[in-house]
C-alpha cells in the first residue's frame, strides 16, 4: 500500500492537553460593534451584524476573509438563515424592517417592512418562514421565504423578545418578557395555540431527543416545556440571572449561563436537573455547542471557556477580544466564532481531534521514505521522544498503534525533508 506523504504547513501549536486554541482574530472596522451571528451551510460563510455601523459582515468559512459588507438597517441585532431559498434575515431593530442577503451573491436582495423593535428572528425549515418579534408593538411577523412578503401578523404578549422553532412538533415559541410568558405559535396556521407562565423569558434552547423547549426565566431558574402538551414540566432552579442556553445533543443536556452568578448550570435533558456547576468567568453571556469534538463554549468577558461535554470540566480558558457577546460555530473546517462588541473584532477559535497537537494544511509531496516497525511499550517510549505525524500530517503527542512518520529536519547528510513510516504494534 502506499502512503502519501502529507507532511505539515505549520498552523498554531497547541498541547495535546489543550487542543483548542485561537486561530486568528478578524480586525473589523472601528466602533462597529460586532453582536450577532448565523452560519450558512450551503455556501460556508459566516453573517456578523455590526450595531455600531449598520451592516452586516460576511466572512468566508474556509479562508476567514472578508467577502463583503452589506448595509443593513439601523440598528441589525439579530440573524437567521433560511436554508431552502439560501437566504439570510436580519432584524433591524431601530429600522422596523428586516434586510435580505442572498447566500450566494452576497448582495442585500430586498428590505422586509415589519413592526416596531424586531428583535429576534427564526426560520421555520417545514414553512420555509421566517419570524420576527416585534418587541416595541407586541407583535410577530411571518415572512414567506418565497416571495419575501409579510403572510401573517401575530399578536402576542408585552415585549416579544426571543424565540425558538421547534421542528418536531411545527411550533414557533416567543418569549413575552413583560408578561412573564411564552407564547406558541403554530408553525402551519400562524395562529397563538397556548400562552404559558414562564417568569421573564430570555433565552430558549430546544431538546431534540426529549422533545421539550426550555426557557430561561431571568431570574434564577430555567422552565421546562413539553413540546406536544405545551405544558410546564419542570422549573429548574440554575445561577442567577441566566441569560444563555445551549443543548448537547451527544450527552443529552442543556447549559444555563448564569450572569449574576458567573457560572454555567449543567442540566440534564432526562432528569431536568442541574447534574453539574461549571465556573466561567465575569459575565458569562453567550454559549455554543461544538457537536464534532463534544464541548460548549461560553463566552464571558474578554475569555471564552471551553467546557468538556462528557465529564463538565472545565478543557481551557481562551482569551478573546473585548466584552464577547456572540458566538457561532461552523461545522465544516471545526471553528466557533466570536463576536467581540467592544474591541470590534471576531476570534476565531480552532479545535482538532484528542491527540492531535496541531492544524494542518496537506501538500502532497514526493519524499524518500523508509519503514520501521516497533512494538510494544519501548515502541512507544521512542515514538513519544520524537516529533510524530499522522498519516493527514498533523502533529500526535501521544501516539498509539497505527501508521505514524517522523520528518528528518536536516540531521546528517541527505536527510533533509527525509521521511520515515512507523508502524507501531502494541
Amino acid at each position: 500500500m502506499k502512503y502519501a506523504s502529507v507532511l505539515l504547513a505549520v498552523g498554531c501549536l497547541v498541547t495535546a492537553a489543550y487542543p483548542q486554541w485561537l486561530e486568528t482574530t478578524i480586525q473589523l472596522s472601528p466602533a462597529s460593534g460586532p453582536s450577532a451571528f448565523c452560519y450558512n451551510s450551503r455556501d460556508n460563510k459566516i453573517y456578523c451584524a455590526t450595531t455600531g455601523h449598520d451592516s452586516v459582515v460576511i466572512v468566508d468559512g474556509e479562508t476567514n476573509q472578508i467577502v463583503n459588507t452589506v448595509t443593513a438597517g439601523d440598528v441589525p441585532f439579530a440573524l437567521c438563515y433560511g436554508s431552502q431559498n439560501d437566504l439570510i434575515y436580519c432584524a433591524n431593530y431601530g429600522a422596523a424592517s428586516v434586510t435580505v442577503i442572498d447566500g450566494a451573491t452576497n448582495q442585500v436582495v430586498c428590505d422586509v417592512s415589519t413592526g416596531n423593535g424586531p428583535r429576534d428572528v427564526c426560520y421555520n425549515s417545514q414553512g420555509n418562514k421566517v419570524y420576527c418579534a416585534n418587541r416595541e408593538d407586541n407583535t410577530v411577523s411571518v415572512i414567506d421565504c418565497m416571495s419575501n412578503d409579510v403572510i401573517a401578523t401575530v399578536g402576542v404578549g408585552a415585549a416579544p423578545s426571543v424565540l425558538c422553532y421547534n421542528p418536531q412538533d411545527n411550533k414557533v415559541y416567543c418569549g413575552d418578557e413583560f408578561v412573564d410568558s411564552v407564547t406558541v405559535i403554530d408553525g402551519t396556521s400562524d395562529h397563538v395555540i397556548a400562552s404559558i407562565p414562564a417568569g421573564s423569558p430570555w433565552a430558549f434552547s430546544y431538546n431534540t431527543q426529549n422533545d421539550r423547549v426550555y426557557c430561561a426565566d431571568y431570574g434564577d431558574r430555567v422552565v421546562v416545556i413539553d413540546g406536544v402538551t405545551d405544558q410546564v414540566i419542570a422549573s429548574t432552579i440554575v445561577g442567577d440571572v441566566p441569560d444563555a442556553l445551549c443543548y448537547n445533543s451527544h450527552d443529552n443536556r442543556v447549559y444555563s449561563a448564569n450572569l449574576g452568578s458567573e457560572d454555567v448550570s449543567v442540566i440534564d435533558g432526562a432528569t431536568n436537573e442541574v447534574i453539574a456547576t461549571v465556573t466561567a468567568g465575569y459575565a458569562p453571556w453567550a454559549l455554543c455547542y461544538n457537536p464534532e469534538n463534544n464541548k460548549v463554549y461560553c463566552a464571558s468577558y474578554e475569555h471564552v471557556t471551553v467546557i468538556d461535554g462528557t465529564s463538565n470540566q472545565v478543557l481551557r480558558t481562551i482569551d478573546v477580544g473585548s466584552n464577547p457577546v456572540s458566538l457561532c460555530y461552523n461545522p465544516m473546517q471545526n471553528r466557533v466564532y466570536v463576536a467581540n462588541e467592544a474591541s470590534s473584532t471576531i476570534s476565531v477559535l480552532r479545535d482538532s481531534v484528542a491527540g492531535i497537537e496541531e492544524s494542518y494544511k496537506p501538500q502532497a509531496t514526493k519524499l524518500k521514505q523508509s519503514q520501521t516497525i516497533l512494538s510494544g511499550a519501548s515502541g512507544v517510549k521512542r515514538l513519544a521522544s520524537s516529533v510524530v505525524f499522522d498519516p493527514m500530517g498533523r502533529r500526535v503527542t501521544d501516539p498509539r498503534s497505527g501508521i505514524f512518520f517522523i520528518r528528518d529536519e536536516g540531521r546528517g547528510a541527505g536527510a533533509a525533508g527525509r521521511t520515515r513510516k512507523v508502524i507501531l504494534q502494541r
